[in-house]
C-alpha cells in the first residue's frame, strides 16, 4: 500500500480490513518509543513527556482496565503509583515500558482470576435475597477501590444481586409481554438466570485470561496516545485493519454480520445480499461458530470465547482465498457439526453509503418536493478515488435536481466525521466559491480551506439535522452552511463538539529497518484545530441549532467537553473572503416560531421532556435498589407509562399515516437508482433488508412501541415542517418582489 497522507475528523473511528499479516508479534517496548517520539514531535498540544503525563497514562492505563474498580483493590494502586506513576515517561523513551505495562497488566490478571473465583462461589453456594433494602451505585467511575479481598467479595456480591435481580425481571417482563401478545415466551427454553449470569462473566474473565503480549501493548499504548487528547488513538494491527474497513466502506470478507454469544459461540446475524457466503448457500442465519481455519489448509484454531474481533480477523483476509467454519447449525440437531468453506471476496457495506429520498407532497399547483440526504460518514477510499462520499453526493444530487427539488434536508444525525477533504468538498457544493474552514497548525500558522468549487451544486432552500453524535467533519459542514446564512441548522441542543484533526501513521515506518514491522499498528495523533469561518472553534461547544429540539441526551454526558484532556475551546479572526448570505432571508424568527408551536403539541417531544427529567433524577441520585418489590414498583410504573402512551400513540400514528398517505408519496434513491426511469416508492420492510437479511430476533419483536408513521421519527418530521415553510417563505417572497429570483 502506497504512503499516503490522510487527515481524518472523526471522534472515535472504529475500525478496515487487510489480508491477514504475520501473528508474530513486534518488538512493543520500540513500538512504544516510536509512538512517543512521533507524538513528542507531531502532537499540536507538544505535550512534554515528564511526571505530569506520565500520572495521566498511569491514571487512564488503570481506568481502562478497570473503569468501574472491582478488581484492583487500595493496596494495589499505592504499589503501583509509587513503582510507575512518575515513571512510564521515562521507560517508554527509554524502549522498556513493557515490563510496566505487563507487571500492572498481570496484577490485573491475578485480580480478575480472584474475582472469577470469587464470582464462581458466591453464584454455587450463596443465598441472594431480594428483600433487603440493599442498594449498589449506578456508576462506580468515582467510587473508592475496594481496601481488600473481604470488601471486594462484598461489591461482588452486590454486582451480582443487581445482575441475578435484573436478569429476573428482565425474564419476567418478557414472559409477560408474551402472554399479553399471544407469542410462546423465547426465553422459556434458553439457560436459566444463574447460568445466563455465570457465562457472560465467564466470557469475560477467559478474554482477560487470554490476552496475550499484542492485546497488553494495544491497552497500554492507548493510554498513552489518549493521555494526549480524547482523539489521539493506538490502533493496534486488528483495529487499524478495521479502521480501514470503516473509512473504504468495503472489506475482503465473507459477508457476514458476527455476535458474540455468551456460552463462547459466534452467531451469524446478518448475510450480505448476493455476498460471498449468501452465493455460497451452507452458511445461514443464526447458525453458531465454534471453529476457523483462516485458509481452509487443516490449521483448525478453537474460538470459543475468543473476544470478536480477533474472530473477525481470522474471518477476514486475502481477496480469493478460502476460509473454512467450523458451525452448528441453527436447524442441526443437537451436537451437530458442519464445516463451510467460503471464497473470501470484497464486500461493499451499501447500508452505510449515502443514500436519499424524494418526498413529493400535493399535484398541480400545490406540488412540492423535498429532498433528503442521509450521510452516516464522510468516508473515502485513498486509493481509489471512485470510493468516495463527495462522489457518491454528487450524483445522488445530480438525479434529485432532475427530479426538481424545491428544497433540501441534510441529515447528519450520528454522523461522526471522516474525511478532512471530502468535508471541503461537499462543503462547497452548497456554498459555491470561498473558504469553508480554517485549520490552525501546532505553530499557530493559519490557513483558510477554500471550496474547490467556483458555483455551488445546489443553491436552493436547505435545512441541517444534527444530534450530539453529528461530529467533527459534520461540524465543519453545519458550522460553514450555518456561519453562510445558507441553511438552518436544526436539532439536539448541541453538536458533539469536536474540533480538532487526525492524522494517522503507521508506526512501523518509523522503526529500525531489519525490526518486525508487521503488527507495529498505527498512532492516530491530533496535529490541527479546525475553525469555523466566521472565526469561531466547535472545540466542546459544538455547533448550536439554529432550532433547537427535546431530546434525553441532555441529561446524558455525551460531548468534547465530558472527555478527559480535551483541548480547550478558543477563536480565531473571521476568514478573510467571507462573503455570507442575507441573514433576514431565512425567516428564522418566523421559522423558530412555528417550530416552536407545533413542538409545544407534540406528544412525541412532551414524552421526551418526561423522560429526560426521569432520566435526570436517576443518573443524579446514582443508586440503584436491590429489593425486588421495589425493582417491581419501578417495572410496574414504567409499563403503565408505556402501555398509556402506546394506546396513545397507536391512534394518533395510525391518523397521522392516514394524512401522510393523503399528503405525499416518499420515494427511495439510492446508487443503484440513480438511473432508473422512475425512482421506486419507499417501502419500509422490504428496503431495511435489501443489503442484508437479518437474523429474528424474537425478544426484541415482543416490543410494543408503535413503529413511526411512515418511518419518519419526530425529529425529521419537525425537520421537514421547518423545511416546507422556509421553502414556502422563500416562494411568497420572490413573488412578492422582496426577494431577487436570484437570491
Amino acid at each position: 500500500m502506497k504512503k499516503t497522507l490522510m487527515r481524518f475528523l472523526a471522534p472515535a473511528f472504529a475500525l478496515w480490513l487487510m489480508p491477514s499479516c504475520s501473528m508474530m508479534a513486534a518488538d512493543f517496548n520500540l513500538v512504544g518509543a516510536e509512538m512517543s517520539r512521533i507524538l513528542q514531535n507531531g502532537h499540536y498540544a507538544q505535550l512534554d513527556f515528564d511526571d505530569k503525563l506520565s500520572e495521566r497514562i498511569f491514571n487512564d492505563f488503570i481506568g481502562d482496565l478497570d473503569p468501574s474498580r472491582l478488581y484492583f483493590e487500595q493496596g494495589d494502586i499505592a504499589l503501583l503509583q509509587e513503582k510507575y506513576a512518575k515513571e512510564l515517561d521515562d521507560s517508554l523513551l527509554s524502549k522498556t515500558s513493557m515490563k510496566a505495562a505487563t507487571e500492572i497488566y498481570e496484577l490485573y490478571q491475578k485480580r480478575v482470576k480472584e474475582r472469577a473465583a470469587m464470582v464462581t462461589e458466591l453464584l454455587k453456594s450463596h443465598q441472594f435475597s431480594f428483600d433487603k433494602d440493599e442498594m449498589i451505585e449506578r456508576n462506580r467511575e468515582d467510587a473508592d477501590w475496594p481496601k481488600d479481598a473481604d470488601e471486594a467479595k462484598n461489591l461482588w456480591r452486590l454486582q451480582l444481586k443487581e445482575a441475578l435481580l435484573g436478569e429476573t425481571l428482565r425474564r419476567q417482563e418478557i414472559a409477560r409481554r408474551a402472554k399479553e401478545q399471544g407469542k410462546e415466551d423465547p426465553l422459556k427454553d434458553k439457560p436459566k438466570g444463574k447460568e445466563k449470569i455465570a457465562q457472560r462473566y465467564e466470557r469475560f474473565f477467559k478474554t482477560i485470561g487470554g490476552s496475550d503480549e499484542e492485546d497488553i501493548a494495544n491497552y497500554f499504548l492507548s493510554a498513552v496516545a489518549r493521555a494526549h487528547d480524547p482523539h489521539s488513538e493506538y490502533f493496534s494491527a486488528r483495529e487499524l485493519q478495521q479502521f480501514r474497513v470503516n473509512i473504504q466502506n468495503r472489506l475482503v470478507g465473507i459477508g457476514a454480520l458476527l455476535r458474540a454469544e455468551d456460552d463462547g459461540a459466534t452467531k451469524i446475524e446478518g448475510i450480505v445480499n448476493n455476498g460471498p457466503a449468501d452465493r455460497q448457500g451452507d452458511l445461514q442465519l443464526k447458525d453458531r461458530v465454534i471453529g476457523v481455519d483462516s485458509k481452509n489448509d487443516g490449521k483448525w484454531v478453537d474460538i470459543m470465547f475468543m473476544p470478536l474481533d480477533k474472530v473477525v480477523e481470522m474471518i477476514r483476509g486475502e481477496e480469493g482465498v478460502e476460509v473454512a467454519l467450523k458451525v452448528e447449525p441453527a436447524d442441526g440437531a443437537p451436537g451437530e457439526t458442519r464445516i463451510i468453506a467460503i471464497k473470501r471476496e470484497e464486500v461493499t457495506m451499501k447500508d452505510e453509503l449515502t443514500t436519499a429520498e424524494v418526498i413529493a407532497y400535493g399535484t398541480g399547483d400545490d406540488a412540492l418536493k423535498l429532498g433528503v440526504i442521509k450521510m452516516p460518514s464522510f468516508y473515502f477510499d485513498p486509493e481509489d478515488r471512485n470510493v468516495r462520499v463527495s462522489r457518491d453526493l454528487e450524483i445522488l444530487m445530480d438525479r434529485l435536481k432532475k427530479e426538481g427539488i424545491d428544497g433540501l434536508a441534510i441529515d447528519l444525525r450520528g454522523n461522526g466525521g471522516g474525511s478532512l477533504e471530502e468535508v471541503r468538498r461537499i462543503t462547497g457544493f452548497f456554498v459555491g466559491d470561498g473558504p469553508v474552514v480554517q485549520i490552525k497548525m501546532t505553530n499557530g500558522h493559519i490557513e483558510a480551506l477554500e471550496s474547490p468549487f467556483r458555483k455551488p451544486l445546489y443553491d436552493g432552500p436547505i435545512v441541517v439535522l444534527t444530534d450530539k453524535g453529528s461530529a467533527s467533519a459534520s461540524e465543519i459542514l453545519a458550522g460553514a452552511l450555518q456561519d453562510y446564512n445558507r441553511a438552518v441548522v436544526i436539532g439536539e441542543s448541541s453538536t458533539y463538539g469536536k474540533g480538532t484533526v487526525q492524522q494517522p501513521l503507521e508506526i512501523g515506518r518509523y522503526m529500525p529497518l531489519f525490526a518486525d514491522h508487521d503488527r507495529a499498528g498505527a498512532v492516530k495523533l491530533t496535529i490541527q484545530k479546525f475553525y469555523r469561518v466566521a472565526g469561531s472553534s466547535t472545540q466542546n461547544i459544538g455547533v448550536i441549532p439554529d432550532i433547537i429540539v427535546p431530546s434525553f441526551r441532555d441529561a446524558l454526558e455525551v460531548g468534547e467537553k465530558y472527555a478527559d484532556h480535551a483541548l480547550p475551546y478558543d477563536k480565531i479572526r473571521r476568514a478573510q473572503n467571507l462573503k455570507p448570505l442575507n441573514r433576514q432571508h431565512l425567516f428564522l424568527a418566523m421559522l423558530e416560531k412555528k417550530s416552536k408551536d407545533r413542538l409545544k403539541l407534540s406528544k412525541d417531544f412532551t414524552y421526551i421532556v418526561e423522560d429526560t427529567k426521569r432520566l435526570e433524577k436517576q443518573l443524579k441520585e446514582n443508586r440503584v435498589s436491590l429489593n425486588m418489590e421495589d425493582r417491581k414498583k419501578e417495572i410496574a410504573e414504567a409499563a403503565a407509562r408505556r402501555k398509556t402512551r402506546n394506546a396513545e400513540r397507536l391512534k394518533r400514528f395510525a391518523e397521522v399515516e392516514e394524512k401522510d398517505t393523503k399528503a405525499f408519496k416518499m420515494y427511495r434513491l439510492t446508487l443503484d437508482d440513480v438511473n432508473a426511469e422512475k425512482l421506486p416508492e419507499v417501502n419500509l420492510e422490504s428496503d431495511s433488508e435489501r443489503h442484508m437479511r437479518h437474523a429474528e430476533d424474537k425478544v426484541a419483536d415482543l416490543d410494543d412501541t408503535p413503529k413511526w408513521p411512515s418511518g419518519i421519527d419526530a425529529t425529521k418530521r419537525e425537520g421537514l415542517a421547518v423545511l416546507r415553510d422556509l421553502v414556502g417563505a422563500i416562494k411568497s417572497s420572490k413573488i412578492a418582489g422582496v426577494l431577487n429570483r436570484d437570491e
